[in-house]
């Protein structure tokens, strides 16, 4: 009987969880209306890059804290 567990092959997984190189402080939830998240998904679809909607949220918060309203 060959013995199989002295020759394994190593299997490459893709590393779960979040990219390498982000410093997240914490979570929060956001609860959206329908109409809001369909706004959100809009403005997805015009970027030029596939983003998720964690990241689109993200941007678009950072967008309206560097904005200075009359």
């Amino acid at each position: 009987m060959p013995n199989l567990m002295a020759k394994q092959e190593k299997r490459v997984y893709k590393k779960l969880g979040r990219p390498a190189g982000r410093t997240y402080v914490g979570t929060i939830p956001v609860r959206f209306t329908p109409d809001g998240l369909a706004a959100v998904d809009a403005w997805i679809n015009q970027q030029d890059e596939e983003i998720s909607r964690s990241e689109a949220i993200r941007r678009l918060v950072e967008r309206g804290l560097k904005y200075r309203g009359k």
